[in-house]
Formats: structure tokens, sequence, C-alpha cells
């Protein structure tokens, strides 16, 4: 799902970060493969791939479509979704191993905020892509969440989160520049969209949702305690605070993932 430079990665990739990512592929990949708009014998790449779940998903959304999967990682290549219709190549984002104008399709989902040089890897993204094919983009700003009732202590350690971040060379907060970074590489014909996540008390996605955010913030609990930005206590407070969260049935929550498209 990620671009991963060890500099600027903040989930890791441990066994229950990895679970939860393949859950969040698994609930939100309908919506994201809605929105590229796919179709038969398409020739796709999706940087950034991960575990190839929605590599294979997009695979296998129409007949004969054959998907390039980039991605750093050696060992998320290893443990990668296999499909014939799906073929891995290792490499960078920043400089793609592949030749100009090779693609209807290229596409990548929260890649962005953690890449040294967004601008970089979208013209990148822009130059494999054929004349008249697409390439897509989903990416998070992270202000965007809120709960309610209000969790002042998750609040506060969100915040760090997204300081801490920024020290690694990250941007939480990317989702909300899509459209300037798609023209600023040279896009004029240009399409931004929502990807919604509403849940409350009751709702089939709610408990599930705040795990997901819980997750975030343990996946990056070494780094923030390590670098400072907040302590285990605070962590623990915070992670306290969301899981009764769930029991409470005035509870909801709001978030939305920022999308782009554009026509090469």
């Amino acid at each position: 799902m990620t671009e991963r430079a060890s500099s600027s990665y903040i989930h890791g990739t441990e066994p229950p970060e990895q679970q939860r990512l393949a859950e969040l592929n698994r609930r939100t990949n309908p919506q994201f493969m809605e929105f590229l708009r796919l179709t038969p014998d398409m020739r796709a790449l999706e940087v950034g791939s991960g575990l190839g779940i929605l590599a294979s998903d997009v695979a296998a959304a129409a007949a004969r479509i054959q998907v390039v999967a980039l991605e750093r990682s050696a060992d998320q290549l290893a443990a990668a979704v296999r499909l014939p219709s799906v073929r891995y190549l290792r490499g960078d984002a920043h400089q793609l191993p592949l030749p100009d104008q090779s693609f209807d399709l290229v596409y990548a989902r929260c890649v962005l905020e953690h890449v040294s040089t967004p601008e970089r890897v979208l013209s990148e993204m822009r130059r494999v892509a054929r004349v008249g094919g697409r390439v897509a983009a989903c990416e998070n700003d992270v202000t965007l969440l809120r709960f309610d009732p209000a969790c002042p202590s998750f609040d506060a350690v969100w915040a760090a989160f997204q300081e801490y971040q920024a020290r690694l060379g990250g941007d939480s907060r990317i989702g909300r520049r899509l459209y300037r970074l798609f023209q600023r590489v040279g896009f004029s014909r240009i399409e931004l969209s929502i990807q919604p996540e509403v849940h409350w008390h009751g709702s089939s996605g709610f408990d599930w949702w705040v795990q997901n955010i819980i997750g975030n913030v343990e996946s990056a609990r070494h780094g923030l305690v390590r670098s400072g930005f907040a302590t285990s206590v605070r962590i623990d407070e915070a992670v306290q605070e969301l899981t009764e969260l769930t029991a409470r049935r005035n509870a909801s929550s709001v978030f939305a993932w920022n999308r782009a498209i554009a026509v090469r």
C-alpha cells in the first residue's frame, strides 16, 4: 500500500501492522476501484504496492487487466499476493524503472505522504502513463479525523503523530495539496473527490474504524517515545480513551480520504 522509505515511513512492517493494513484494504478497496474506473484490457501500474492486495483486486476487476506492482521493500514483495496477471517489480517511486508512456492507468494510494519528494514521484507517474491515460492518487489529511464525544488525550497524541511524521520527512496532511501537486507536475485535466469514512456506535464499521486508528498510533509508538514526541503513558491514555469510546452509545467518527485523478 505504500512506497516505504526507511527514513520516512512512520508505521513499520511488523505483523500487527500488516494485519491492520490488510483489513483496511479489504474495506476500502471496492470504493477506490470504482474511483479508478477500471476497464478490460487495461495495463496498470501501482506505485507502492505493499503486500499486493490492492494490485490483485485491480487485476481481478475486469477481463485481461495486467498490473505491474512496484514496491521498494523486499520483505513486502516476498510476502505479496501472487496472481498471474500481477507482475511485481522492486524499485524506487522517485525513479521508476519503466519506459515512457507504458500504462493506461498509473495509481498510488497512501504513498505520497511517505516519500521524500512527492512532486518527483508524481512526475514519474505522469511520465510512464500514455497520452490519454490517467494518473490517480489517494492520500491522507489526518486533520480531517473527528471523534465525538471529544477525545482530548487522543487529540494530543494525534498531533504528536503528525509532527513526528514531519520530522521523519513525511507529510500526514498532503491530501489537501493534491490539486496543487498535480498542477505543478504538468497536469491540467484534474478531478478531485473524497472517499468518506463515516461511522457511529452500532454501525457495522465503527469498532473496526476505531481499532484502525488505534493501530496507527501503536505502529508509531516506539518512534514517538524514542523521539520524545509522546510518552508511553500518554499513548496508553489515548488508546484507553478510544477503546472506551466504542462503548459509548452516542459516539461517532468522520473522516475522508482525499483523491485526485488526471488525464495525461
